[in-house]
């Protein structure tokens, strides 16, 4: 529908109320120009832009997010907005990216680790405990190599610290159990796994050995005992089946990190307490910071599923040496957005950026602790 002006030209009119349009919406009734009755690209991408903001200007915005430390906080804090993806967008879309690759794309490998335990505490011969362990701890470790995440390295960690202990374990009652034998005496019980919650070193038991802390009214100590039994019989179910905590982990990790980068930009402001920036800059700097990071996250799970598409050759080679100088930019990187958005020297920019990195990373360490456990409680 169009209208003719007095000058002879001709406008695109409300299809609604027949009124001129001057922009994407009229004036008069708010009816938009574009229905849903058009190319469905078209339709994709104000989506796109309506929920995330990205059209052209993530094509603007990505370059410098990689490549240009600091850059992006400093344009926004000079007023050039407009041509860039805004950073509270820029970060949700890269870090539900990111977590929906890792969820998805990243399966740590359970063969060998899920029949760990049976085959440790069946085992009947010292050799069988050996085989079983260096087996168990040659996936662990190999899986350790491939992730970067404080949680999940905390994970594999204390699988691999659990493994050397039931081997351990195995192996001194097997020992303990061939000496009786040769004396001619009765061998000693079998030791049995230990499973679910400990409380005082003894199993978790709602009346001989519930959670029950002094300091706390009777109502909490209930709540904390029905959550113990939810956790007591999750961890039974994670012994068979270790791929639904990690499903849990994964999907409660995004609010983990949505929770933590406040608290970031909290550190910077103590960290440049006397630059008087509002805390809104620091969080626009530590939006930005994180962005990268998610971004630099989706690069090397690319690098690994394009090196393990490609198999051994020149080309996996290069892929790997990529994902290596991408791991030694990612610090570098963190480290000149703090010189360049600060302005200070390098002395005192490295000595605030080795603390803000220690407290950061038993930030993440506390994280996903307790994303551990949450999850473990919600499974």
């Amino acid at each position: 529908m169009s209208t003719i002006r007095a000058d002879g030209t001709t406008t695109r009119a409300c299809q609604n109320c027949g009124t001129p349009m001057l922009g994407a919406h009229c004036y008069a009734c708010g009816q938009p120009v574009n229905g849903l009755v058009r190319h469905f690209g078209s339709i994709v991408g104000d989506f796109l832009d309506s929920v995330f903001d990205l059209d052209s200007r993530i094509f603007r915005t990505l370059p410098p997010l990689l490549f240009r430390p600091g850059y992006l906080s400093r344009e926004y804090f000079a007023g050039h907005r407009v041509r860039y993806v805004s950073p509270v967008r820029l970060f949700v879309f890269l870090c539900l990216a990111a977590f929906f690759v890792l969820r998805f794309f990243v399966e740590p490998e359970f063969d060998a680790q899920d029949n760990t335990s049976s085959r440790i505490t069946q085992a009947h011969t010292i050799a069988e405990v050996e085989r079983a362990r260096d087996e168990a701890l040659a996936t662990l470790h190999k899986a350790l190599e491939r992730v970067d995440s404080p949680g999940g390295q905390f994970g594999l960690e204390s699988g691999i610290a659990e493994v050397q202990r039931r081997a351990e374990a195995r192996i001194e009652w097997l020992k303990a159990r061939d000496a009786a034998l040769a004396r001619g005496e009765t061998p000693p019980p079998e030791p049995r796994a230990k499973l679910g919650i400990q409380i005082n070193n003894e199993q978790w038991d709602p009346q001989t050995n519930p959670v029950n802390l002094a300091f706390l009214p009777a109502a909490a100590n209930t709540l904390l005992n029905n959550l113990a039994r939810r956790a007591d019989a999750n961890i039974r179910r994670v012994r068979d089946e270790p791929a639904l905590l990690v499903d849990a982990y994964m999907q409660s990790l995004p609010a983990t990190f949505f929770v933590l980068l406040p608290v970031f930009a909290l550190l910077l402001k103590i960290a440049y307490l006397f630059r008087r920036r509002l805390y809104m800059e620091h969080l626009i700097v530590a939006l930005h910071s994180h962005a990268f990071l998610c971004a630099a996250l989706l690069l090397i799970v690319g690098f690994e599923e394009a090196r393990d598409w490609l198999g051994a050759g020149a080309a996996a080679q290069s892929l790997q040496f990529l994902e290596m100088a991408l791991m030694v930019w990612m610090p570098l990187y963190l480290w000149l957005t703090q010189k360049r958005v600060y302005g200070q020297g390098v002395i005192m920019t490295s000595l605030k950026f080795g603390v803000l990195g220690l407290c950061y990373f038993a930030l993440l360490s506390l994280g996903a602790f307790i994303n551990l456990a949450v999850s473990l409680v919600a499974l």
